[in-house]
């Protein structure tokens, strides 16, 4: 038992730290609060390991970034290379080709090999100790080819035929009937380059510690979702201006639309009784009229509460039907958990202690100044949290067992951190592939805390950047300073949000964030009605008017096509189903562009990575002015001197763009290029940049 007071505690001691490797390696990335928590990977998503890596005088030395299987195996190491000149940081690009906990480390020795080819170069041709070096290059090349390591009793020997390879080298450098400068060639040919690049001698070699990494599947990184709420979808509207309610079966009906516009999510808002108890009317009225459905949100009433579904929407074989009916057109079913309780909820009765009692004994609403929301009553963690913990992993399982996959999890960031710690470890052991969605529009510390806790995914500030410059350096962060602790979903509008910048563009503004929500973030999302261009605020408050949470909705899509919108969705789907450089996260370029409205970025992921093995690069050039045209240079001189070959995903055309472009898009014409280079030139990302 430990008896020692939380005040008193033994600090660690600098006679306490491990050792460092004899070639140091420092600063390593990802790594999340110091190995304690996993940082984020995805099956098949290529990502950077980083680290600084010196040593004393001015020796060679060499690394390698260690990836580490879920069974413990060495699963591929990579060389890391330097990416900051004067610096000593290296990286090295690996990837995880199945999911569950994985680890990195990163190796260090001396390159006795390199060092003496440097040396011995600059003194043989300057003629100075001409056959002490060439002798202790034999040395070194029989050394390397024996497998004989200096203080590493790891090293292995190359197999035949390299270890001939190098042997002859060593004849060759000690054979006096050749010029010294034949004989330092034949030791430093490219043949005995490529044996010791594939099995170098390791002299001094070292490691660091491993770091965990969480790798999840695919679909945590990339994905294109669709919200609706399925009580809109066929509802019907009587002469007597009464309702009646769209069902589970008549939202199916509309999964075909959805999926021809190639949505692969189709995510649900809450499907469970709602209560009647301070129901909420049109708009967030304190009072409901005859009718009102109320707010979805407000779960729970005298018929069931999360593990029930709303008896207007059907049964579990309605439910089952549904997500059967989604799976057959390719698309997973992702679910809200909303973890809060209408006054009419069983929970409340049953367990009062899972609520907050106030002094006056009346249970605390939700609140966030200035709104309220008298029908919701949140979940009090402190008083029973293991009963609480038990009865949300129970709602998960029966609704996973029913064919949701992905949970959108409503303001994860009103509950503790500790909670949603074990929550996630333990789901993600017990069901790998299910993934968690965090809703969390809050302060950054919170989002990037629920990420590296274990939610997979994360909504964004996407809809409040606007400006070039914000767009530019959100795109950056998300891309690289934050992808190992959060994946990012852009969603350009929802049920909750709709900014100032949408009420003003028309459907110009609406294409213009459709196009970059999809290409600026492998995983975005629409809320259904988007093909409408719906872009009127409720006064005083940035939501849409005539808010589908507190009222039904249904839409004749087949007055949305003059809009352009579904077909523009659908393209865009259509690229980034085709292009694997939109459906990673890490690697973004923003290029400079010569106009203020004017934005340019492109994707690329290295052939090694891809199922063609080739690189694949596409370009995003768009304007953020839905109102008037703009034009300008774009340059691509980052991506290389030599014209690139290039076609529109938008409309099919081609062009050949070198390193300085000239564009003119606008809303009467075209407002975006999303093109992809057809033909990479052989040389590598890393030459390119």
């Amino acid at each position: 038992m430990n008896t020692t007071s939380p005040d008193q505690v033994r600090l660690p001691h600098v006679l306490d730290a491990p050792d460092l490797p004899r070639i140091p390696a420092l600063e390593l990335f990802p790594v999340v609060e110091g190995g304690r928590l996993p940082a984020k990977a995805t099956q098949g998503e290529p990502f950077p390991v980083r680290a600084t890596v010196f040593r004393e005088g001015h020796g060679a030395f060499a690394a390698e970034a260690v990836l580490i299987d879920p069974s413990g195996c060495v699963h591929s190491r990579t060389p890391m290379a330097d990416i900051a000149p004067g610096l000593d940081r290296l990286e090295a690009w690996v990837c995880a080709d199945s999911t569950g906990p994985w680890g990195f480390r990163v190796d260090t020795w001396s390159d006795s090999y390199a060092s003496w080819r440097h040396d011995a170069t600059v003194k043989i041709g300057a003629g100075i100790d001409v056959e002490l070096m060439l002798e202790e290059g034999a040395l070194l090349l029989e050394r390397a080819a024996s497998g004989r390591a200096e203080r590493n009793p790891a090293q292995s020997a190359p197999g035949e035929p390299g270890r001939s390879v190098l042997l002859e080298a060593a004849a060759a450098a000690r054979d006096g009937d050749r010029s010294a400068q034949q004989r330092l060639a034949a030791a430093t040919s490219p043949q005995v380059r490529d044996v010791l690049a594939a099995h170098p001698l390791r002299d001094l070699y070292g490691h660091t510690e491993t770091y965990p990494l969480h790798v999840a599947r695919p679909r945590a990184v990339h994905g294109s979702w669709y919200e609706i709420f399925p009580r809109s979808e066929g509802a019907v509207q009587r002469p007597d201006g009464s309702w009646v309610s769209g069902t589970l079966r008549t939202a199916a009906e509309d999964l075909p639309r959805i999926a021809g516009m190639g949505f692969d999510v189709v995510y649900l808002t809450p499907v469970h009784p709602v209560g009647t108890t301070f129901r909420k009317g049109r708009n967030n009225a304190l009072h409901a009229g005859p009718g009102d459905p109320g707010s979805p949100y407000a779960v729970g009433s005298a018929e069931g509460g999360h593990d029930a579904l709303h008896p207007d929407l059907g049964d579990f074989d309605d439910f089952d039907a549904f997500v059967g009916r989604a799976r057959g057109l390719g698309m997973e079913v992702a679910l809200d958990l909303a973890l809060q309780c209408s006054p009419d909820h069983p929970w409340v009765a049953e367990h009062p202690e899972w609520f907050t009692t106030r002094a006056d004994g009346s249970i605390a609403y939700a609140e966030n100044p200035p709104k309220k929301y008298q029908d919701i009553y949140p979940l009090n963690f402190d008083n029973d949290p293991e009963g609480i913990y038990r009865a949300v992993w129970d709602l998960i399982e029966l609704w996973a067992s029913h064919g949701v996959s992905i949970f959108r999890v409503d303001n994860p960031h009103t509950k503790p951190v500790r909670f949603w710690q074990r929550l996630m470890r333990e789901m993600h052991r017990a069901h790998p592939d299910l993934l968690f969605l965090a809703e969390a529009f809050t302060r950054p510390a919170m989002m990037r805390t629920l990420g590296a806790v274990g939610f997979d995914q994360s909504y964004t500030y996407f809809a409040w950047r606007t400006a070039k410059e914000e767009i530019q350096d959100y795109l950056r962060e998300v891309s690289t300073e934050t992808a190992h602790l959060l994946r990012p979903a852009f969603w350009p509008v929802t049920p909750d949000i709709l900014t100032e910048q949408m009420t003003a563009g028309g459907t110009a503004v609406f294409a213009i964030r459709a196009i970059l929500a999809a290409t600026g973030s492998p995983t975005w999302g629409i809320y259904s009605g988007y093909e409408f261009a719906e872009g009127v605020q409720r006064p005083g408050f940035e939501e849409p008017n005539d808010n589908e949470k507190y009222e039904y909705r249904p839409r004749d899509w087949s007055q949305a096509e003059p809009t352009g919108i579904p077909r523009l969705l659908g393209l865009l789907n259509a690229a980034r189903a085709a292009h694997p450089a939109l459906q990673q996260l890490h690697r973004l370029s923003i290029h400079p562009t010569s106009h203020p409205s004017l934005l340019c970025f492109s994707r690329h992921v290295d052939g090694r990575f891809t199922p063609s093995g080739r690189d694949d690069t596409v370009i995003v050039v768009l304007s953020l002015d839905p109102r008037q045209e703009v034009e300008g240079t774009v340059d691509l001189s980052a991506l290389g001197d030599a014209r690139l070959p290039l076609v529109d995903e938008l409309d099919g055309r081609s062009y050949s763009w070198g390193p300085s472009n000239y564009v003119r898009l606008g809303p009467w014409t075209r407002l975006a290029h999303v093109m992809a280079v057809e033909a990479t030139p052989a040389t590598t990302w890393e030459q390119k940049r």
